[in-house]
Parts: C-alpha cells; structure tokens; sequence
C-alpha cells in the first residue's frame, strides 16, 4: 500500500534526545510494517521539532515472540487507530487522538490559510522569517500546543515512553516516568548586600539531584524534567521556565540595588506557585473569608489620571469597565486567570519585608466568573468594557441576582460621576372611563419618585441620563423605552394624562407583561374573545337570517358601536360579510342615528351590494353616488341611510364629500386602501365619520404595510405613524413583536374561517394536477432558464437579488408563461403545450357531464389561449377580464343559464366580488405567489349558496417554476393564516435564496 513519510534531520543534544527539521516528503510502495492481527504494543516517542518544540508522537510496535519490542513500528494517528481499537484501552484510543492534535500536518492544516503555500514554506514564513507574522499566528500555534501537551502530560504517566533515535526508530531509548508529581522547594537568603536563592526539587520524598545533570525542561506548564531516562512530572501550577535558569547554575543572587524591583515582580510570583523558605524576611501563610465586588469604573476618569491605558481595547471615554476583584478578608486582588494557586501581598516597612500569602479559593473563584457569564456579560480576564448604558441597564437588572449571589457593587472613588446602581420601578396604572383610560404613574429610583411628565419627556425625546436630587446620575432602562414608549406617545393631556380606548390592545399586551395595572370594565375586557360578547336583537326590518356565526358577527359590531371602537370584520371570503353588515346598517336605522353612512367600494360590487340590500334591507334608503350624472353636492346625503361610492369616485369628490358627517363609514374590500402613500387612503382618511368599519377576505395581501393602513383608518393611531411601524414590524418577523402586533389588532379585528363554520358549507375538494412539458416546450424552458440564471446572477453580490427588481419578476415571468404555453411569449410558436392538452382534455370531460367550470389564469395571454380552442371545438364560454363592462350581466347568465357552462376569468378582475354558486368545478390555470388569491378564486364558487362539492383543481407543470412557488405556497399560506388567525407572523418578501432556488 502506498505509505506517505516525512524525511527528517536529526540533531542528537547532549541528553541524546532528538531534534527534527521537517526538510520534505516522500512517497514509496510497502506493506503494512505492523499488523492489528498480531501482537503490538502502544508507546509514545519524545522528539524535538525545528520549530515546534519538544512533540509526542504514538506508534504501534510489533512485539517479538518472546513479548519484546522489535524494530517493526508504525505512526498510529487519528486517522488509522480504529484498525487497532482491539488492542487498545478507551483512555489510550483518546490519548492516541490528542497527540494526533499537535503533530506538523495537523498544525499546518488548522493554522495555514494561504492554500498555495506549502509546509515547509509555511513553516519558514511564520517561524523564520524577520516579522513575518504579524498575524500573531505563532503564538496562536504555541499556545495550541501547550494546552494540548498539558493534557497529555496528564495521562501518559502509564504509557510506555521512548525519546526517539536519530534513525527515526520511536523506541530508541526508554524513559522511566516517575509515577508521583514532581514539588519544588525555593529557598532565600537575604544577606546585607544581596540576596540569594535557589530550587529544591522532589519527588516521592526523594531529592532530585538535576543541577549540573544534563537536564532537560520539555515543557513549562506543568514542568516537565527529562534527565537522563527519567521523567518528572511536576505539580500543575509549577512553572518550568522558573526551574530552567537552575539546570546548569547552583543559584541566583539578587543584589540589594535592585531588590525592591525583583521582589515585586520575581518573587511575589514565585511565593504564590512554590513552597519557599526563607530567611532575612518573613512569609506568613493565611486564610481569609472569601466575597466578591464587582467595580464600576468610568473609563473617562481612568484616561484622565492616567489609570487606564489600553491601545488594544476600542472603548470610549464615556464606557464603563466592570471589574471582578476577589476579596480575602481585608486584600483585594484582582482576577489572574487562575493562574496561581494563592494570591500574595508584599508589605515593606522600613528595610524589611513581608509576603503575606493567602491560598485561593479557587472553585468560588470560578463559579463567580461562570455566573456572571451565565447572565451575559461577557468578560476578558475578569474585565468587561461595555456602553455607559449597556452596563448600567445590565446592572440594573441583574442587582438583585447580583445581591442573593452574593456580589457586591461598587463605584470607584475617582469615577467622574457617581451612578445610581440601585432599584428603578415605573407603576403604571390604568382605569377605565367612559372614552378613555385615565393614567396615573409613579417613576421610582431608590428613594426619589420622577414626575410623570418629566419622565414621558426623557422617554419620548430617547434621554437615557438624568440627575437625582442627590446628584446621582441615573440610566433609564434600554427595556423601558422598549416597552414603554408607544403607551407614552399615544397619551392626551387634559387636567390628567388620559389615553384613548381604542389602545385596548395594547394596554391587555401591558397588562399580561405585568408593565401595567390595568381595571377595566369586565365586558371590555372580553372583547379579544368575543365569546363573552352579549347578545343583539336583530332589527325588526331585517329580511333574512343569519347563521350563527354571521350572528356572532352582528352583535360584534353592535359592541364596538357602543364603545365608539371601529373594527375589521375579515371572514373568509363567503361566508357572509355582506348580510352581515347590512342587518347591522339595519339596526343603525331603526336605533335612529341622526347622520346616514357611507358605503365604500370597488365599481364592480355597487349593484351587487343594491341588489343585497333590497334583499336583506328592503327599508334602507339607498343612494348610489356613481356616474357622471352624479350630483355634487353633499347635502343629498342627508336625505338617505346608505351611500354607495366607489373608490374612484371618492378620490375625485372628496374635496365636498369631507365637510359631510356620517355616522359609520364602512369599507369594502378595504385591500383597496393598504398602500399608505395611494390616494384611495388619503381620500378615506378625509373622511368626516363618527365611526369606522372596513370589510375584507384578506386584510394582509403582501406585507405587514397592508395592516397598518386599514388599522389606521379604523382606529387612528392604533399601530403609531407610519415610520414607527416600519422600522418595528415590516423588516422583522420576531415572535415578540408579531405577539404586540397581535395584541394590539385582535380586539379590532374579526375572523372566521370556512373550518370553522364547515357544518354550514359544502364540502370542497382541492387537487393539483401535474402536467409533463412537451419536449420542445421544455428545451425552450431550459434554455430561458439559464439565460434568466446567468442574467440574474451576474449582478453584484453585494446587492440583494429583490433589489434587482424588474429583472427578476421579468424573467421569472417569462418562465411562468413558457410552462402555460410558450406561445404566450415567443412569437410564431407552433408547438403544443403539455399543460395546454392536459386542461382542454378536462375541459372536454366536464362540458360532457354538464357539469359549470370556473376557469381563473392571472394571464389574459393564457385565457386567450384556452379561448381559441374553445372556439375550434365549438365550446361556448363566457369570457372576464379587465376591460369586461358587464360583469354583472355575465355572472347572472352563467348564474341562471345553462347555455354557457365554462367561464374564462381573469384571476385580478375576477377574483373578488362575484357570487358563482352555480360552478362545480374551479380551474386554476397558473399558481399564484399568494395562495389567499388562489383561496378567494375558488371561493367565487364555494361560498354560501353553494349545495354541491366544490372541485378545485391546480394545473402545475412539472420541473418548472410552479413547482418551486408551490413550495413557497405551502410556507406562505401557513405564515398567511398565522397572521390573520393567530397574529403571528406573516410571509414579507422572497430572500436571495428562494429566488435562487426558483431557478433550480
């Protein structure tokens, strides 16, 4: 097998331990030199690397029949040590694993990111080279391979161990591993002129005899001594580099000049890792109760007397440093990493000296620093740099966790300003009026109490900083604004802070927050669940009935009415917002309201709404405003019940149409007006109405945006401005401000769906019909699929693939209308369409039963398509588009007739509005992004009046765009009744990635 090798130079030291310089490799043909079959031993082999230090390799080594060792061994690593798990313990797999971390091809893998470069140059580069790494990569490498040589020190006291021989053989020379830790003693002698001092060393009770010995330090942390062939393994804090300067020298001296320099900064340290006798000054060894003080600092006050100067560090002077120092009795020390296991205080009175020695407690030490982690402050080396106000809001909520731990807060004295680090508490509370919530609230830091307005002027203005009466400087809460700062911008002052009741919504979300204290009337209360609504006689003139739920519905709209609140009647397309509204308007006659109400709606559902009401309401007066004969002057109004205006109408009236009062203005279909900036919203916004009531299938059609304007219209105010909303709901679908958006709409906003009221409907049965491409169709699809690919990607990465705009919906576009028929788009086309013969098959099955089919495509190209062949087949259809006049005159022929049984509809002009009980069957020609538009397609057909099953069926080209949107239907249509159900969330746009995966 093909083995690979690394050639290596050996440089034998004074000791006959190895040293390695990695030259190159070679590659030859041999067999395996040590088989798992046969018997082998595991042994670690001590080499020194050119530029790695001293390193550990692990071979297998075939034994001999008599168990020795023979000359057969080979590297074992990572990479093959399952071959010889058999013979192996767990500890010695994991051992064998870790060495494997530090070999040269690990290093140069884990380290190396220019992969043109090869080992040897690698090496050389950081190694070698003058300045080379400014990267800091070489202490990276040496502070990897410390931390993994401390471990393995740790568990190959019980291995065999071998310095390897400079012919590569691992099992060169034995080495003896002492199985005791190895201690170090210091001694000083402090004399007049100098002092002196020097390392004791044991192990096992015996002392080692390692000056002068030709001795080796391997590693430094912890020590590790190799002379001649026996190893210690020193105590974990035990230093090597401090024990290497004594290998070849009997002491150190330490002359007086320099005395007070040496003893802070060499033998404090010394004391704190090592045993140390000492005569000429006094070491005391003491156990002190163990706290902890978290210091605040202001780093302005540190750069100012000089206290803080960190190049590295990106702080300003207006951030605070919390500083973790561990207290023993009266001496504080600051955090060292764990470094050693005692702190040490050095006293000097005069000329002598004292180190007082205090052992740590280590465990507390770490379990403070895990617990402060664990709240989410992150810190380095016991420090933490954060924002004035980052820190103050941390402490702020954390002091009484900080208070049970215990750990105490303190403030520097030198600190520019003296911070208030106590306990802050806003008490909100809000009790029901007959229009208003009347506000009182009380802002507490400590023992001072804000008042209110000036603290609504500090939220509102985003002043985070203020000054208590004792000069204190105080936060406010990040988590206050947050929370808070809608409540205070809707508040009116009158004598007292009042606030409107149409924020019911939001004043439930504060209340469940426990944020405020909330009394309110026990039936307002109940109005987000609608179940505990009372009961409304129906007026008297009322010509129909009303399901239960519709009937649900009235007495809604009556409970709104009597607390002035407007509101969003939003059932599913069908089941009945029409008949419902109209017995409501009923009840507005007969309770004799003074002014009339206004009807607002598309053209297309004028004469559908006159023919409903003389139904239902035979005893409203109704005026349509519609028409060019339509008079101009609002003071007919006054003469009937019911307006009805068109959209269109409205916007080009609405400078007289303003000065008329009415008392309700209801919107139909009030998608109409979910752009903010259009001017079907200005003109509805003009209106002068005491009340408002919108009426819509689907109140959120492509964004959150869609919401905000048709709230607005019925209770202004409700969701903030227009800007505010942007920047807290469109962008961001979070579960927290998804439940405060639906918080503040559900007591508003009324929703059943046909599951819910399925035991008053017909059964509806949806089916997708897969339909294959014909070949020369598809050749045209895949080749427009790489062109619109290549177009769309070569725009600049860093630019958003919507931001591409046009180009994406064109070409997206294009590909939709190749998989309907790639007539629709290339000129001259004389090919078939896969999906083409697969609808007109069906379309043939059901004229043959007699059985109306609803017909819907968003392509007028598409219907015209299917239009012509109906025409070669000599199938009569009616046909609806955009430009269709007579939209009414149609739907009662298909209605009432059985002359034409197919109807060919565009999905834009006919996808509300139209009552089609008579069809049986739906034919959706193309998906649609938005499956709600599919829904309401259908629902011409299944809605109430409907006795028969409704068949719906979905024609998808296979392999194409369809399929992907389908995929996106099932995401969007989930997101879609989550919103407007449950208030949770809502599909806001297509990212990069599923534009790129509709190109797939």
């Amino acid at each position: 097998m093909l083995i690979s090798v690394i050639s290596k130079c050996f440089i034998k030291n004074a000791l006959g331990v190895v040293g390695i310089s990695i030259s190159f490799e070679t590659h030859f043909l041999a067999s395996m030199i040590v088989s798992p079959s046969e018997p082998f031993k595991l042994v670690f082999s001590l080499y020194q690397h050119e530029h790695l230090g001293y390193l550990i390799e692990p071979f297998v080594v075939k034994l001999t029949s008599k168990g020795d060792f023979s000359f057969q061994s080979q590297n074992i690593s990572k990479a093959n040590v399952n071959d010889f798990k058999g013979g192996l313990t767990k500890e010695q797999i994991k051992l064998v694993e870790l060495t494997s971390k530090i070999q040269q091809e690990a290093i140069f893998k884990k380290f190396n990111t220019n992969k043109k470069l090869k080992k040897d140059e690698f090496f050389k580069r950081i190694f070698e080279v003058e300045k080379g790494d400014s990267t800091g990569v070489k202490d990276a490498i040496s502070a990897y391979i410390d931390n993994h040589k401390k471990a393995i020190f740790q568990s190959v006291r019980n291995e065999h161990f071998f310095i390897m021989g400079s012919d590569g053989i691992p099992t060169w020379k034995e080495v003896k591993i002492l199985p005791e830790p190895a201690k170090a003693y210091f001694h000083f002698n402090r004399e007049e002129e100098k002092t002196i001092y020097y390392p004791i060393l044991k192990c096992g009770g015996e002392k080692i005899k390692f000056q002068y010995q030709n001795g080796l330090i391997i590693n430094d942390m912890p020590a590790v001594l190799l002379i001649d062939n026996k190893m210690y393994i020193f105590e974990n804090h035990v230093d090597g580099k401090k024990l290497r300067p004594f290998l070849n020298k009997s002491n150190i001296e330490i002359p007086k000049k320099i005395e007070d320099t040496y003893y802070r900064k060499f033998i404090v340290p010394l004391i704190a890792n090592f045993n140390v006798y000492a005569q000429g000054f006094e070491i005391t060894y003491e156990k002190e109760e163990f706290s902890t003080q978290l210091m605040v600092t202001d780093i302005k006050s540190q750069t100012q007397n000089g206290l803080f100067d960190d190049s590295t560090s990106k702080s300003t002077s207006d951030d605070l440093l919390l500083e973790v120092l561990f207290k023993y009795g009266d001496y504080e020390f600051k955090f060292d990493n764990f470094s050693e296991p005692a702190y040490v205080y050095l006293e000097k009175t005069n000329d002598s000296w004292k180190f007082h020695k205090i052992r740590k407690n280590l465990d507390a030490e770490k379990e403070v620093l895990s617990f402060l982690k664990s709240q989410g402050l992150s810190l380095k080396n016991g420090r933490s740099i954060l924002p004035k106000s980052t820190a103050l809001d941390w402490l702020s909520n954390h002091s009484s966790l900080l208070a049970e731990h215990p750990i105490q807060v303190a403030q520097s004295k030198q600190n520019t300003h003296s911070y208030f680090l106590g306990y802050s508490h806003i008490n909100v509370q809000l009790e029901e009026k007959n229009d208003w919530f009347d506000i009182k609230a009380k802002v507490i830091f400590g023992e001072f109490e804000i008042p209110f307005k000036k603290f609504r002027y500090y939220i509102l203005n985003n002043i985070r900083e203020f000054e208590l009466p004792n000069g204190q400087m105080a936060n406010i809460p990040e988590t206050w604004f947050s929370k808070y700062s809608e409540l205070f911008e809707n508040i009116e002052y009158d004598e007292e802070p009042k606030l409107k009741k149409h924020f019911l919504g939001l004043v439930n979300l504060l209340s469940q927050e426990g944020l405020v204290s909330a009394t309110l009337n026990r039936k307002l209360s109940k109005l987000a669940d609608f179940e505990e609504i009372e009961d409304t006689t129906l007026p008297k003139n009322f010509k129909g009935i009303l399901r239960p739920y519709q009937k649900a519905g009235y007495d809604w709209l009556n409970f709104l009415k009597n607390y002035g609140l407007g509101g969003c009647l939003a059932d599913d397309m069908g089941l009945g917002k029409t008949v419902t509204t109209l017995a409501f308007l009923q009840k507005l006659k007969e309770d004799k309201s003074e002014n009339p109400n206004l009807l607002v709606l598309p053209t297309s559902l004028i004469y559908n709404w006159l023919n409903e009401a003389k139904k239902f309401a035979p005893d409203l007066r109704v005026m349509i405003h519609f028409g060019t004969q339509r008079s101009k002057d609002s003071n007919a109004f006054q003469f009937y019940d019911l307006i009805l205006c068109s959209y269109g109408v409205l916007r080009m009236d609405i400078d007289f149409i303003r000065y008329f009062r009415f008392n309700y203005a209801v919107l139909d279909e009030s998608q109409s007006i979910k752009n903010p900036t259009s001017a079907n919203f200005k003109a509805v916004m003009d209106l002068n109405t005491q009340n408002r009531l919108i009426l819509t299938g689907t109140p959120l059609e492509n964004s959150t945006m869609d919401l905000w304007s048709q709230m607005s219209f019925i209770n202004p105010g409700l969701l903030g401005s227009l800007n505010t909303f942007k920047k807290k709901f469109q962008s961001g679908a979070d579960p927290e401000t998804a439940k405060e958006l639906s918080f503040k709409i559900k007591p508003f906003m009324l929703r059943r769906n046909k599951k819910q009221v399925a035991k008053d409907l017909p059964e509806k049965i949806e089916s997708i019909v897969y339909c294959q491409m014909t070949e020369e169709q598809e050749k045209l699809y895949e080749e427009t699929k790489s062109f619109v690919r290549n177009q769309i990607m070569g725009t600049e990465e860093s630019v958003s693939l919507k931001k591409s705009g046009i180009l994406v919906l064109q070409g997206l576009s294009k590909l939709r209308q190749i998989a309907n028929h790639p007539s629709m788009v290339i000129e001259g086309y004389k090919g078939e369409s896969g999906k083409g013969l697969d609808v007109m098959s069906r379309i043939e099955e059901v004229v043959a039963e007699k059985s109306k089919t609803l017909v819907f495509s968003q392509f007028v190209k598409h219907l015209d398509f299917v239009a012509g062949q109906l025409d070669k087949m000599s199938i009569k259809y009616l046909y609806l588009d955009g430009s269709t006049k007579n939209r009414m005159e149609l739907v009662e022929r298909f209605q009432a007739t059985d002359t034409e049984t197919i109807f060919l509809i565009s999905l834009k002009a006919g996808g509300i509005g139209l009552n089609l009980t008579a069809a049986e069957n739906v034919f959706i020609l193309d998906p649609w992004w938005n499956p709600a538009i599919e829904a309401q397609a259908v629902d011409r057909a299944h809605r109430i009046g409907q006795t028969k099953t409704v068949f719906s069926y979905k024609f998808i080209s296979q392999n194409t765009i369809e399929e992907k949107i389908l995929e996106l239907q099932n995401t969007k249509k989930q997101l879609f009744d989550d919103l407007i159900l449950e208030e949770e969330g809502f599909f806001k746009s297509l990212s990069n990635e599923d534009i790129i995966g509709l190109l797939e």
